[in-house]
């Protein structure tokens, strides 16, 4: 097994990310940009489509902050809408199969957690290697927790 990540880690989907904020920059600088050249439009109308141009770039921007975040005492998970803090002891399997569009960490509570800051979509050699990295992280993490073999 090769060495684990030195913590803490972050675990993103970089490609991915740059394309969607600059995206979001180039649709709101574009919006924006129609709506101060367009002459006829009055000042509410003008504000109206800056301010769909913003609304956007911030649904990009929020597709874009999803991350995985590995410390000493365990994993926060940021995703779309939310963001979930586990202990490495509450983590009992980290998947990424075949067809998979992110991983999937099956928890001590009998659910499974999606971690959209690792998935196979543009980089799928890199996920693939994050995924396992976490995996390694987590098995060292739990081998080590005399509290996940009691009770």
């Amino acid at each position: 097994m090769s060495e684990l990540p030195s913590l803490p880690v972050t675990f993103r989907p970089g490609l991915t990310r740059v394309i969607l904020l600059t995206a979001g920059v180039a649709i709101f600088a574009t919006i924006s940009g129609v709506a101060l050249l367009l002459e006829q439009l009055g000042p509410g109308e003008k504000l109206s489509f800056v301010v769909t141009g913003a609304l956007i770039f911030w649904v990009l921007a929020r597709l874009a902050r999803v991350k995985v975040v590995a410390d000493e005492s365990g994993v926060t998970v940021v995703n779309i809408a939310g963001k979930r803090r586990l202990e490495w002891a509450e983590i009992l399997q980290v998947n990424l199969r075949p067809g998979d569009p992110w991983v999937f960490l099956d928890l001590s509570d009998g659910t499974s957690l999606p971690a959209l800051g690792i998935q196979p979509g543009i980089a799928k050699q890199r996920a693939i290697a994050d995924a396992r990295a976490l995996r390694a992280l987590a098995e060292a993490h739990t081998s080590h927790d005399p509290e996940q073999h009691q009770g």
